[in-house]
């Protein structure tokens, strides 16, 4: 069942959710609509456990979460989140779990593979129609939709332009929404001009060079080119830390355990999963959260000067590829 049809039919839920597909905007959506409909409110807490699949060592405190009766009420959710982390062994096990969910709980995991995934073989395969299933996949129509929703919630508009061309971009809505949330400031319509200018996922090809180069090590190539573009543009610093926080998010994801980037980058792999192994997930992760809040200081214009907080981001994660 596609997303947005879960939304509006409003299906019954019973022992066992596989939230599959690549838009995580949209399968985190899903996660809290389940919890909505199977737990009210006051007895949410009581009721709710939540598991990150990055985090368990075991699926044991899974299991006892899944047997466990529900404490004054008829329900009880259990939500494993980023099971597509997990190696085979652990997916194995998990799906053990999934098999014996007694009544009145439900187990909810959010598996983020293609339904068509061949390796591994997503959960959602697994349970065939012994299971709800909730595909965040979004083609062109489902884009439009959320783009449109998104522009609604912000109360601002756009050309039929800009929708259409964020529609058929290939990036994630959680940038594309991010994008529509910066546009939407200045308080009037979005031109494409104004997304060709100011959108992040319109790609600029020298920034994400920069980002590449920075997380190879080749720093000074990296420092060459953010001062090229500091040079022509004095508002590079949106489009360099955005493209440095997406090639971080990928490190991270590859540093994981089963992790894997999008198909459309998969020509990053080659250079980057080495370097994901040497630098780890934790260290992964941190980098992508310096980017990630030296874009939010800028965006938000808590900084007076980008081009230094470039600078320093870029003196930080220096020897991120470093041989330890």
């Amino acid at each position: 069942m596609k997303y947005y049809d879960f939304l509006e039919k409003k299906p019954s839920i019973g022992k066992l959710v596989i939230v599959e597909g690549i838009e995580r905007i949209l399968a985190d959506r899903a996660l809290e609509l389940v919890i909505e409909r199977v737990l009210p409110p006051d007895l949410r807490d009581m009721n709710l456990e939540r598991f990150s699949a990055s985090q368990l060592d075991g699926v044991n405190r899974v299991r006892e979460a899944v047997q466990a009766m529900p404490f004054l009420a008829s329900s009880r959710v259990i939500a494993v989140t980023d099971s597509q982390t997990l190696k085979t062994a652990m997916r194995h096990e998990l799906w053990e779990v999934a098999e014996s969910v007694p009544e009145g709980n439900t187990l909810v995991i959010c598996d983020l593979l293609s339904p068509r995934s061949q390796r591994p073989q997503p959960f959602g395969a697994m349970a065939g129609r012994s299971a709800l299933r909730i595909d965040t996949t979004a083609n062109e129509d489902v884009r439009t939709r959320f783009i449109e929703e998104a522009l609604q919630e912000l109360g601002a508009s756009a050309e039929a332009r800009v929708i259409a061309t964020l529609a058929r971009s290939e990036a994630d809505l959680a940038s594309v929404r991010n994008d529509l949330e910066k546009l939407a400031l200045s308080g009037k319509k979005i031109t494409h001009k104004d997304l060709e200018q100011e959108s992040l996922t319109i790609e600029d090809p020298k920034a994400y060079r920069y980002a590449g180069a920075l997380v190879e090590g080749r720093v000074a190539d990296a420092m060459q080119i953010a001062h090229e573009m500091f040079a022509n543009d004095r508002n590079a610093a949106v489009p360099l830390i955005y493209a440095l926080a997406t090639e971080c998010g990928y490190l991270w994801e590859l540093a994981r355990a089963g992790g894997e980037i999008p198909a459309r980058m998969r020509w990053r792999e080659r250079a980057l999963r080495p370097i994901a192994s040497r630098v780890g997930e934790q260290r992964a992760r941190h980098a992508f959260e310096r980017a990630v809040s030296a874009f939010d200081s800028i965006v938000t214009g808590k900084v007076d000067d980008p081009e230094l907080v470039v600078d320093i981001l870029t003196a930080e994660l220096s020897t991120l590829s470093a041989r330890h």
